[in-house]
């Protein structure tokens, strides 16, 4: 066969094992222009002839044997599309064929039925023993790294997935669950990956915000690297390639807190951002020019003094709910804090259990093995919200986090037409119900009687307000 052209690995005097997809063969026949082959590739799919079935030691493994001459083209075979792809239906038809053909050779019809059933169980997640051996290896060298290299661990994974959001903001939750700090991103520190400043503390990486592209974060490092650390708002603007950092890029920067020491707060750095701009591409544009200003710095490659006035112009920082919704949109996740802790107080007032320490309890008591009947009631923000249909109606599973932990949250049908407005992501619930050990899930779970937002809840447990007064200044009264 000439260098170049497709070679079909197919050996007529010694017949391969392996099967062939219709398509491939289809494709080899042409490239070799093979008529046996377009009519192999053109038939009906059919069985392998069973000859027969026998029992291999105590496993439960089972030798079918057929013809050695035999080849057959594996396209709609069961174990590519009918198993594979969990087809209920083409399974039905399969175990018929199958348990048909064994019967019409002598294999007892209980055995041939008893082995379809082992090849359908294999067919959901198994492999043999060597890959069995390889998967208990690498376990164990994950676990050892884990355990003994933390920190560095975790960074190695969150770094691996950092594409991918919601798996970072599950890795977060474990970083945080194992007791490590993670670090928000920060310009004058930050990787493109996530790093490490010592053994119990991660860095986020910066290749994990959205909205900002790999190719401006390198240009931002090259920068760093190449002039040392940037020392405000201007400095960095001048320093950077525009035409790669464009402003889009700079606001997700800001809100995400990676630019927090550049400036006094995010507010006064989103207040400046148009100005540093602004001033940059002036600077720019005379370095182009090899124009000196006259009254400025002797060596116009440095970067410009920005105005005094402009400077001492300090906004007031955002709101904690507006600094955590930034994160949220750039990041995912709530990084520097929680939307419930601004009201810790009132949640100590009202008395309900945290989530954390109500899970713990119930480990404590290991009661596994029935419904909590009594009932408890969680205020925590919704994370996730996912909605489904029963055979009964509608309903809907939320995920709430009080800051202590989490827990599932059921909401069936009998309550959700009533609630389903309020499930939304972000909106802080007081939720009502009683307690199931999940099995599938190995975790506590909350079967929801009554769900009230956070405000009604406050307002049926209040009994009284106070009002302080700060009267050190009358006249402002």
């Amino acid at each position: 066969m000439r260098r170049g052209t497709m070679s079909s690995g197919l050996n007529f005097k010694n017949p391969p094992n392996r099967a062939l997809a219709r398509h491939r063969v289809l494709n080899f026949a042409t490239a070799l222009q093979n008529e046996e082959l377009r009519t192999i590739a053109n038939s009906q799919v059919f069985w392998d002839v069973i000859e027969s079935i026998r029992p291999l030691g105590q496993m439960e493994v089972f030798d079918l044997t057929i013809p050695e001459h035999h080849n057959f083209v594996a396209n709609d075979f069961i174990a590519h599309n009918c198993m594979g792809k969990k087809k209920p239906e083409e399974m039905a038809k399969q175990r018929e064929t199958f348990e048909g053909g064994a019967l019409k050779r002598g294999v007892d019809g209980q055995l041939s039925s008893h082995v379809f059933d082992l090849m359908e169980y294999f067919s959901g997640y198994g492999f043999n023993k060597s890959h069995s051996a390889a998967y208990a290896l690498v376990s164990y060298q994950t676990l050892w790294l884990k355990a003994h290299y933390p920190a560095a661990f975790m960074a190695a994974v969150l770094s691996a997935d950092m594409d991918n959001t919601d798996k970072v903001v599950t890795l977060i939750d474990e970083c945080r669950v194992m007791k490590l700090a993670v670090e928000p991103p920060t310009i004058n520190r930050s990787d493109y990956h996530f790093t490490i400043a010592d053994g119990k503390t991660v860095i986020y990486g910066m290749g994990a915000i959205k909205g900002v592209g790999e190719s401006a974060i390198e240009s931002m490092l090259a920068a760093r690297r190449e002039g040392g650390p940037f020392r405000d708002l201007w400095d960095f603007c001048c320093r950077i390639d525009l035409q790669k950092v464009n402003r889009r890029v700079l606001e997700a920067l800001i809100r995400a807190g990676a630019l927090d020491g550049l400036g006094p707060n995010r507010a006064t750095l989103m207040a400046h951002l148009p100005l540093a701009l602004k001033a940059a591409e002036q600077h720019r544009s005379t370095q182009a020019t090899g124009q000196v200003d006259l009254f400025g710095a002797l060596e116009p490659s440095a970067a410009p003094a920005p105005d005094p006035q402009l400077v001492s112009e300090i906004r007031a920082d955002w709101d904690d709910e507006q600094r955590l919704q930034g994160e949220k949109e750039t990041l995912g996740l709530y990084l520097t804090g929680h939307p419930i802790d601004r009201y810790e107080d009132e949640l100590k007032a009202m008395g309900g259990p945290r989530i954390a320490r109500l899970l713990e309890a119930d480990r404590e008591q290991g009661r596994r093995d029935r419904r909590d009947r009594e009932k408890r009631t969680v205020n925590a923000l919704v994370v996730s919200v996912r909605h489904g249909q029963t055979p009964r109606g509608r309903m809907g599973s939320v995920l709430l986090d009080d800051r202590t932990g989490r827990i599932e949250a059921t909401v069936f049908s009998e309550v959700y037409d009533q609630v389903r407005n309020l499930l939304v992501p972000d909106q802080i619930l007081s939720v009502t119900g009683s307690l199931n050990f999940d099995e599938f899930r190995d975790a506590w779970s909350l079967r929801v009687d009554s769900v009230r937002t956070f405000e009604q809840a406050r307002e049926a447990a209040a009994d009284h307000l106070a009002l302080v007064l700060d009267l050190s200044d009358p006249q402002a009264y």
